[in-house]
């Protein structure tokens, strides 16, 4: 190899974290993710009338698009973790540690689902969000909407899973953007097919209460269940996926609260998805990629990040410019495809940047902290790193977008 060509590599290698391979999956994976943007972008802007006529239903999408990502993206942290570790069976037996966390899963893809709806009508009224549908609306789009998109991303969820092990891809670095871009790409879709199904006299509430019922009998069956990892899996994940939801859900009051402005220019509302699923996606790649290490003892659980850590951080904000400024493409591409208009190219990548810096610098905090302390209480880190980075991100992500775009002039 030429000088040269040695100086070349050794600069990306250094850019991309000391790990060359991982960058290039992990932003492979990303703007991979960034098409589903567009297509979850254009819906969102697409369902205005929808939003105006169910009023409070907005709250709903940062938790919609994130409850995927935190249930399904921690169980492709825990399968990463197991393929590590040699321990993963690509099986359809139930007590299996696919079949296990399978079910898992699903039962808390459910049970999250009304537990959302409750908070979302409850948060609303704290925060004097007004008017609101009714409960039994909220009950009926989250849960409906949650276990339709649940089915397709725990498919993919196995597909990619299966497809690390026959390829030899690192599930830690691919598991997180593509998950959430699954998540993002079917989630508002469902949330439509939901809406459908609200403000039916009798059809609603009933629906609501057999929802509501089965979720209670489906977590007691879970945590008494005889098969001791899901168990577990549901009992520690339980609170931290409610708390992220609450999380979410004052996301989405950030962006509920601005809705009159966002609609000035539609094109936000297609910027929307995409960014709080990149910024989403950077905290559970290092989330990921730091419970590996600590599972594998590369890493101790120090109260300052140590030598190891660094390479990891590296690696989130080289991988944080390239995908933000394509988000900004992306929404803008989005808008011209739909005929939205927006505030202007450069206003929207400025704005895309400034709030993506904010969010990539919360990304690395909340991650390593996260992880640290999902350690040193003897909790698995793949269970609580991802929903909690996550959903901290898709608050102050939201938090951070809209402020960008008051210092930038937007709105």
């Amino acid at each position: 190899m030429k000088p040269s060509q040695t100086r070349k590599s050794s600069v990306f290698s250094t850019v991309a974290g000391g790990d060359s391979v991982a960058y290039r999956d992990s932003l492979v994976a990303m703007l991979l993710a960034s098409v589903a943007s567009i297509v979850s972008g254009i819906t969102l802007a697409s369902i205005t009338g929808t939003l105006e006529s169910l009023p409070g239903m907005l709250l709903l999408v940062p938790a919609a698009l994130a409850v995927k990502g935190n249930i399904f993206g921690a169980l492709g942290s825990r399968l990463g973790t197991s393929i590590h570790t040699g321990t993963f069976r690509l099986t359809a037996r139930f007590d299996s540690v696919v079949g296990q966390n399978t079910v898992a899963a699903m039962a808390l893809s459910l049970t999250i689902s009304v537990v959302l709806a409750v908070l979302a009508k409850t948060i609303a009224i704290i925060f004097s969000v007004a008017p609101t549908m009714s409960l039994a609306d909220f009950m009926v789009i989250s849960t409906v909407g949650g276990l339709v998109a649940s089915v397709v991303v725990l498919a993919i969820t196995l597909l990619l899973a299966g497809g690390s092990v026959r390829y030899g891809w690192d599930l830690d670095n691919v598991v997180a953007p593509l998950v959430n871009a699954v998540g993002d790409l079917v989630s508002l879709p469902a949330l439509v097919i939901g809406a459908q199904l609200a403000g039916i006299d009798v059809l609603t509430p009933t629906l609501a209460v057999v929802m509501a019922a089965s979720a209670a009998v489906v977590t007691v069956w879970a945590l008494r269940s005889s098969l001791d990892l899901v168990a577990t899996i549901v009992r520690e994940s339980l609170p931290v996926l409610i708390i992220a939801g609450i999380l979410d859900l004052i996301a989405g009051i950030t962006v509920e609260k601005r809705l009159d402005d966002l609609l000035d220019y539609p094109v936000l509302l297609i910027l929307l998805p995409g960014f709080l699923n990149k910024a989403g996606s950077l905290g559970g790649i290092l989330s990921s990629r730091l419970a590996t290490k600590f599972h594998l003892g590369l890493l101790s659980p120090d109260a300052l990040p140590r030598r190891g850590v660094g390479s990891d951080v590296a690696m989130a904000f080289s991988l944080a410019v390239p995908v933000f400024f394509v988000a900004a493409l992306t929404a803008q591409l989005g808008g011209a495809i739909t005929g939205d208009i927006g505030p202007g190219l450069l206003s929207l990548i400025a704005a895309t940047m400034l709030g993506g810096l904010i969010a990539t610098v919360c990304v690395v905090v909340v991650a390593y902290y996260s992880t640290v302390v999902a350690v040193r209480s003897g909790l698995d880190p793949d269970t609580y790193g991802i929903p909690i980075v996550a959903s901290t991100l898709d608050f102050v992500g939201a938090f951070a977008l809209i402020l960008a775009l008051v210092w930038v002039g937007v709105i």
